[in-house]
Formats: C-alpha cells, sequence, structure tokens
C-alpha cells in the first residue's frame, strides 16, 4: 500500500506543475502558449523573462532531486549559470519549445525521486530543511513562479492594447 505522505507529496507536486487545482494557474499552464516575443519580453532590461523563469524553476527541481536522493557529487546543473541559466544566444522557438521539455524532464526525475523516498526519511534534515520540506519547497517554488509568469503575459497584454488605443 502506498504511503500517505509520499501520495500527498506527489499530489503537491503534480498540482504545482501539470494537475488543476484550486489555487489557479499551475507552472506547466502558465506557460502554455507563450510565444518567442513573450518568452523573451522584460518588463525592465535587469529583469527576468518569462524563459529565464522557467529555467530557474528547472534548476530548483533539479536541486530538490538531488536533495531527495542524497546527492551530493560535485556535478553541476547541465545549463549555467546555474540559478537563473542563460537563454540561447539566438533564441528560436524551437530552443524555447526545447527547454519546456527540460523544464518537464527536471518535474519528472523530481517526481520520481519523491515516489523512491522511504516514508522513514521524510524527516531527515538536509541542512535547514527535512526532506520532504525539499519536496513541498519545491511546489510552492512552481506556484510562485507561475504567478510571476501569469502576471508578465498580462503586463504584455496591457502593453499592447495601450499601444493600440
Amino acid at each position: 500500500m502506498p504511503n500517505s505522505q509520499i501520495q500527498m507529496l506527489l499530489a503537491l507536486i503534480d498540482q504545482a506543475y501539470e494537475q488543476a487545482t484550486w489555487h489557479g494557474p499551475n507552472l506547466r499552464s502558465a506557460l502554455r502558449g507563450v510565444s518567442l516575443d513573450q518568452a523573451l519580453w522584460r518588463p525592465q532590461p535587469t529583469r527576468h523573462n518569462i524563459w529565464e523563469l522557467a529555467l530557474h524553476c528547472a534548476y530548483w527541481k533539479y536541486v530538490a532531486t538531488r536533495a531527495l536522493r542524497g546527492d551530493t557529487t560535485r556535478r553541476g546543473f547541465s545549463r549555467k549559470p546555474a540559478n537563473f541559466p542563460a537563454i540561447p544566444a539566438r533564441p528560436t522557438m524551437k530552443a524555447w519549445r526545447e527547454d519546456l521539455d527540460f523544464l518537464q524532464r527536471c518535474h519528472y526525475e523530481l517526481r520520481q525521486a519523491i515516489a523512491d523516498l522511504e516514508p522513514a526519511r521524510l524527516d531527515t534534515r538536509l541542512g535547514r530543511w527535512t526532506l520532504a520540506e525539499h519536496a513541498f519547497g519545491a511546489a510552492y517554488h512552481d506556484i510562485y513562479h507561475a504567478g510571476q509568469i501569469r502576471l508578465l503575459r498580462r503586463m504584455q497584454e496591457n502593453i499592447h492594447i495601450a499601444e493600440e488605443r
């Protein structure tokens, strides 16, 4: 019989990323239909764009996955710099779709790391946080950035409306 705590963490991580929930858009739905122009748009020159936020979410899924698996090797994230990976020098719609697929693979790796956890390890501390807290922290992170992405999309829409007037 599956452990109820593990099942709850899986439900939480899935709702934050791709399953319907009452709180509003999850990360995947916030990213659905984002065009290349939308993905690249910045509200200010020094602010992050949607593409960077998507890669940032992939990075933190990777960090949580490593924590849950007890991976202490020095291998790094496949994109640089780590926390907010750079988008391709020549951004294309194909590259944007590939990075959305990359984010999804990072999500499924995180999901598998949660499913593989021994329930007795959920309260194990890794640094400041327990393994369970690493899992639900990753979910909260997705929800936070889903809202941020929705806000960036709305800002773009409002700018286009104002320009049409």
